[in-house]
């Protein structure tokens, strides 16, 4: 890296035609190095980038600034599972990523509620081509579709006595604004509308929603979102610098832990 090549990384990765890019493992490692100074920042599948490249797996680069890495997704699962356990008896457990991406998010989540089943949708056909091929390298058994969240959940058999566990996961687009945080109102789509598709689509059912957030959420969007559960909390995961970290607000519909 001479004093004239540009850092790698956020801005990098999502500019032109390198969000639509396959990367190479230095460009990977450049982009963990750069932005987090580790290069093996962008672990997915509980294996480092070297291991995960050798053994097939490839991200776009948007995919790479995007995904959920294996720090984040093992406290997300781990808190998860916590609640779930929380949970009056069931049938089982179906576990929904709505905006599944690498899948790394999912892997997570059926790794720490291994008996239960797990569908993720993304629309994206780049995208989803590219998870498809490396979930099925990795012999993993998750099911991801190729189609919008709204259609996936109406198209979905879920068994009425079943807990439905949702992450929520939507593009942030310019949602988070330097000092004012994420508003959940401006993300794409609005998550508060996701929700209310969910309470639709399950009525009396036991719902879980886990909603990816950043450690500053705008206040009022944050007790819009709130309101619209039984029960709610917020985890903050303190892996990065500070401003750089994210979190996930817990919300059950149905019944309480």
């Amino acid at each position: 890296m001479t004093t004239a090549d540009p850092p790698y990384d956020r801005a990098l990765l999502l500019a032109g035609t390198r969000r639509n890019m396959v990367l190479e493992l230095w460009e990977v490692e450049r982009y963990g190095a750069d932005s987090y100074r580790d290069p093996d920042y962008v672990s997915i599948y509980g294996l480092r980038p070297a291991e995960w490249h050798a053994r097939g797996i490839r991200l776009l680069g948007r995919t790479a600034v995007e995904c959920t890495r294996d720090g984040l997704g093992d406290a997300i699962g781990r808190d998860v599972a916590a609640v779930t356990r929380a949970a009056p008896p069931t049938g089982g457990i179906l576990v929904v990523d709505l905006f599944a991406g690498s899948g790394n998010t999912l892997y997570w989540l059926l790794r720490h509620q291994p008996r239960a089943r797990g569908l993720g949708f993304e629309l994206d056909a780049a995208v989803f081509d590219l998870t498809r091929r490396n979930l099925a390298l990795l012999g993993l058994p998750i099911d991801v579709a190729q189609v919008d969240y709204r259609a996936g959940l109406a198209g979905a058999t879920v068994p009425a006595d079943h807990l439905v566990v949702v992450f929520i996961a939507p593009p942030w687009g310019d949602a988070l604004a330097p000092g004012a945080g994420l508003d959940l109102r401006r993300t794409t789509p609005p998550i508060a509308e996701i929700v209310d598709v969910l309470a639709a689509r399950f009525p009396g059912q036991r719902l879980l929603c886990a909603i990816q957030v950043h450690e500053t959420v705008e206040p009022a969007s944050l007790a819009d979102l709130a309101a619209r559960f039984d029960w709610s909390t917020l985890h903050v995961y303190r892996l990065n610098r500070p401003g750089e970290n994210h979190g996930i607000l817990l919300g059950t519909r149905g019944w309480s832990p």
